[in-house]
């Protein structure tokens, strides 16, 4: 798993990630259980944001102020492994400022302060958490009475793709990817010991898989992984719209390995969004300036994209292009 340690310093990029001051609210809660989710959740607001960032991902919000608006859409955002709820703050505003509340959960045990859970418990536990967000925010939230339960979708990346993957019915095949791993063992997860500790541990438990959630309405997925072992049959029971977002750079799930056979596998035809130069950080929000000399190691690694790529300009239009596909699968 040592391979998969780089991410975890991503949370630190991030809370240095700076946004414009626009008018949406929000909240830090804690969904309550016997493994507490920390969640962030944006949404529109009548209220005026401060004059400058309040929050630790650099954006001006107004904090713990009233909902604007009845009947709102709710999307979840699932991070990657070694991230955390404000990894893709940017998303989450563009969706609140488009009016939809926006809700990220830290996932425990796969973000960057505790990266405990094997692979054969983050598969499983991770779909569930999301789960519980749902029942958090429809249930328990002081302003759940906002939320339209009628229109509630999933956007995630890396192992928050594969996350609302499975959410939505996606059951990964651990045979199929001892095989792929087999015939190729060069894949970023193979090396990375995902699937030795699937097989060596025996307690990802392919009888009991966690079942779709039949409130998730559609998902927008980044770079998931694992969609190699994820196959037409494994796929059957997802029968929401999917928008999938890939890069032609991605070394880490590239396109022809993962995201063509899931394309072809998925029971209903995607939306797909191949971004030329785009690496697997490239879904990330922005990082800030700063971190260039803060954290110079992590600023090569996380921020530094392909030569010509602007990855703010490129967040620009993927944050309008996944507000719009929500719009058309929920907001119809």
């Amino acid at each position: 798993m040592s391979r998969l340690a780089f991410p975890c310093a991503i949370a630190l990029a991030a809370t240095l990630i700076g946004a414009p001051a626009q008018s949406a609210g929000f909240q830090h809660a804690t969904v309550p259980g016997t493994e507490p989710i920390e969640i962030g959740i944006w949404y529109p607001s009548d209220t005026a944001p401060p004059g400058e960032a309040n929050t630790p991902f650099g954006q001006a919000l107004a904090l713990d102020a009233a909902v604007a608006g009845t009947d709102l859409p709710l999307v979840v955002l699932s991070h990657g492994y070694g991230a955390w709820m404000g990894s893709h703050a940017d998303t989450a505003k563009a969706l609140a400022d488009t009016g939809y509340i926006a809700v990220a959960p830290t996932h425990p045990g796969t973000n960057f302060r505790d990266l405990s859970a094997p692979p054969s418990e983050w598969l499983q536990a991770r779909p569930r958490q999301i789960v519980a967000v749902i029942d958090f925010m429809l249930e328990i939230w002081n302003q759940a009475d906002r939320i339209d339960a009628g229109r509630i979708g999933v956007f995630g990346l890396s192992a928050g793709g594969y996350t609302a993957l499975a959410a939505a019915g996606g059951k990964p095949d651990i045979a199929l990817a001892v095989r792929h791993c087999a015939a190729d063992p060069t894949e970023f997860v193979c090396g990375a010991g995902i699937v030795d500790e699937l097989v060596a541990s025996r307690r990802y438990d392919e009888t009991n898989p966690v079942p779709a959630d039949p409130r998730i309405r559609a998902i927008s997925i980044a770079a998931p992984v694992l969609a190699f072992a994820i196959d037409r049959k494994a796929l059957a029971g997802v029968a929401v719209p999917v928008q999938i977002w890939s890069g032609s750079a991605d070394e880490t799930v590239p396109y022809q390995s993962n995201i063509a056979p899931l394309v072809d596998a998925l029971p209903a035809t995607p939306e797909v969004h191949m971004v030329e130069q785009a690496g697997h950080f490239a879904f990330l929000a922005p990082c800030d300036p700063i971190l260039k000399t803060a954290e110079p190691r992590l600023w090569a690694m996380a921020c530094v994209d392909a030569s010509g790529f602007d990855r703010v300009a490129f967040h620009a239009r993927m944050n309008a292009d996944i507000t719009a596909f929500f719009d058309r699968v929920l907001k119809d």
